[in-house]
């Protein structure tokens, strides 16, 4: 008896092997409803997470608070280092893609937070 149980479990696992990627979408939404409702959430947790950032907060702050950028730019500016981490806070197109000017820029200068937002980013490109 075992050895019809070993031989079915074998069977089952060869089979489901090849079908073990698949992805099925089941009901009338499909997946494009459960990814826009995702990607809300992540809007709506990174508007009231921005609302605890501080200026002078330094960049491991931040990260503990915001967690992962949506995109990450750091150069050289004269004797300073500048740093703008962007964050999706909302939605220009409905293509399923993060884009920046989805996205609220955190500017942080030699590793503390100088300021947030298209204004701060502005500035901080001028400087």
């Amino acid at each position: 008896m075992n050895k019809k149980v070993t031989l079915a479990a074998i069977l089952a696992v060869t089979l489901a092997g090849p079908l073990s990627g698949c992805v099925i979408a089941v009901g009338d939404k499909g997946w494009d409803a459960q990814s826009s409702a995702d990607w809300e959430k992540k809007q709506d947790s990174n508007r009231r997470k921005l609302e605890q950032i501080e200026l002078g907060m330094a960049l491991s702050d931040v990260r503990s608070i915001m967690g992962t950028a949506d995109f990450n730019e750091l150069y050289q500016q004269q004797e300073d280092q500048v740093q703008v981490l962007y964050y999706r806070t909302h939605r220009t197109r409905g293509d399923s893609k993060t884009t920046k000017d989805e996205c609220t820029p955190i500017v942080l200068t030699n590793g503390a937070v100088t300021g947030w937002g298209n204004t701060a980013l502005e500035n901080a490109v001028r400087l």
